[in-house]
């Protein structure tokens, strides 16, 4: 039987090869093309066919305003409705296909992601303004939850038999919970999205999927794939709409059994909030699996190698511009190497590339869009009460046309400052200083998430006071917070970061199905198998 141990992580694209940076560069041209030929879209699919959404809007580059990606078009409330009927009544012959069957069919979808994987990490360029390192790492995540969950579901399939008792057969196994709304995100539009929806439908349930407006062309080509892998057309529909509109019509329909949602905090809150209420005609209660976020610290020790905790901060901190839940925002260092780290990082900082994600020399790329820049702007200058570190530069050549914001850090950052307390989502870090290790590590607990976390030390005490006491999700010593592998490092936090299991972890599967178990007296008149038949 085929099992996880078997699951290989997809590689990395090695950028330091000139091939391999010619051939992405002849997509991102073939890509362009696209554009040019306004070939590009998103519109509702809902029984198998596109439809026409109630609102069109246009996507432009986040790096370039002035050029339009495609056009989406935003699904009704009514639409939603009948998608998830449809879904609802093609949940019966779906989760009565064999597992390994429908583990064969999320194994397809992963490969057909790998054969368009330089297309999608165009589109990831273009639309979703990633850099493309991170572009290239969105589409490996999405190929390795498709090949990771499919071989987990071969694992979970089998009725397990729970004990061996004469004349009697206990069997232990799972059913799928229903319809499942997807709602994902913008930051990783292929990976999170492809990764909810492969875990639910593997696992037998049916699945209506709404993807973040920003990256509705990623969400919709990641759709058609769905369909090609063999996905039944009664059983995947694709919504692409505003989240307050067609998201909360998907979470109060009482059709759907379980929400899967990754995003903001507030949202996040909303979605829990409202599943909690049993509206008329529901005939259960609601799951929701939620990642809502994190204010994530790397501590760094007095005897830490500086040299791999700058380039730890800067690839947590800046990467993908600080637009992933996993990012760096705080950073504690411990006594007298306060000052001397802050002047090394930032030097380092002034020298990050801020330029167009197309680029493959620029580290740091743009804002997602307009909403976002703005917001962050104004946290940005709203700050005059604690000092500027350091602020990069944008070349004017990036200014004018895309959404840039440098990359800012702050010193002598005090525990109630937002910049300390919020989640900003943004290429901002705010530092402090810590007295001794124990208080940075009550400094970098005291958050209300509890997702990510880093520490940089030589001290094997310390690493193993870190081990015990340092309670996020994910805690990495000794190297960056972000680049969370499926299978290697589970994804996921609690406190507010969220509830459900970790992503790409031997328990996230579970969360979309509900056990069973079934007990049949083996003793009929007077014969018993286990006797009669050694």
């Amino acid at each position: 039987m085929t099992n996880t141990t078997s699951f290989k992580n997809q590689p990395l694209a090695d950028f330091s090869s000139a091939e391999v940076r010619r051939s992405l560069a002849q997509a991102l041209e073939a890509f362009d093309q696209k554009i040019q030929a306004q070939d590009l879209s998103a519109m509702p699919i809902i029984s198998g066919v596109s439809e026409s959404g109630r609102e069109k809007v246009l996507r432009t580059d986040p790096s370039d305003r002035r050029i339009t990606i495609g056009t989406t078009s935003f699904a009704s409330v009514e639409q939603a409705s009948r998608a998830v009927a449809v879904c609802a009544k093609g949940l019966a012959a779906w989760r009565s296909q064999p597992y390994a069957e429908r583990a064969r069919i999320i194994e397809q979808l992963g490969l057909l992601i790998k054969d368009r994987a330089l297309f999608f990490t165009s589109l990831l360029i273009r639309e979703a303004g990633k850099p493309w390192r991170e572009a290239d790492a969105d589409v490996a995540e999405a190929i390795d939850f498709c090949l990771y969950y499919a071989a987990e579901m071969r694992r979970l399939g089998p009725p397990l038999l729970t004990e061996q008792v004469l004349g009697e057969e206990n069997l232990y196994l799972y059913q799928p919970r229903g319809v499942v709304a997807v709602i994902s995100p913008w930051n990783f539009p292929l990976a999170i999205a492809c990764g909810m929806t492969a875990a639910a439908l593997v696992t037998g349930n049916t699945v209506v999927f709404k993807p973040a407006e920003q990256t509705s062309i990623v969400g919709h080509e990641l759709a058609k794939l769905v369909l090609q892998a063999g996905v039944p057309a009664d059983c995947f529909a694709f919504l692409p709409g505003r989240g307050e509109e067609v998201g909360k019509a998907l979470v109060e329909n009482p059709a759907v059994s379980m929400v899967a949602f990754t995003g903001s905090r507030d949202v996040g809150l909303e979605i829990i909030a409202s599943t909690a209420t049993v509206k008329p005609g529901q005939n259960g209660i609601k799951r929701v699996v939620a990642e809502l976020g994190g204010k994530n610290a790397i501590i760094i020790d007095d005897d830490a190698d500086f040299d791999d905790a700058i380039r730890g901060v800067l690839s947590s901190a800046f990467g993908y511009a600080g637009q992933k839940c996993s990012a760096c925002s705080r950073v504690i260092v411990v006594g007298a190497a306060y000052e001397p780290f802050l002047a090394r990082l930032a030097a380092a900082t002034a020298d990050i590339v801020v330029g167009p994600s197309s680029d493959p020399a620029s580290f740091l790329g743009p804002i997602i869009d307009e909403e976002s820049f703005l917001r962050i702007s104004s946290v940005i200058d709203g700050v005059s009460d604690v000092p500027l570190l350091v602020r990069g530069t944008i070349p004017e050549t990036a200014r004018q046309p895309g959404w840039f914001i440098p990359p800012t850090i702050y010193r002598d950052v005090p525990a109630s400052h937002l910049l300390w307390r919020n989640e900003l989502f943004a290429p901002i870090v705010a530092c402090a200083q810590a007295q001794t290790f124990e208080q940075a590590l009550e400094m970098a607990v005291d958050s209300d998430y509890a997702l990510t976390g880093g520490v940089f030390s030589r001290n094997p005490e310390h690493i193993e006071l870190a081990r015990a006491e340092f309670r996020v999700g994910n805690l990495y010593i000794n190297r960056g917070i972000t680049g969370a592998l499926v299978g290697r490092q589970p994804f996921g936090g609690f406190k507010l970061s969220g509830i459900g299991s970790k992503a790409g972890g031997r328990d996230y599967l579970l969360q979309f199905m509900e056990p069973r178990t079934i007990t049949e007296n083996t003793m009929r008149r007077g014969f018993t198998p286990d006797i009669d038949n050694p």
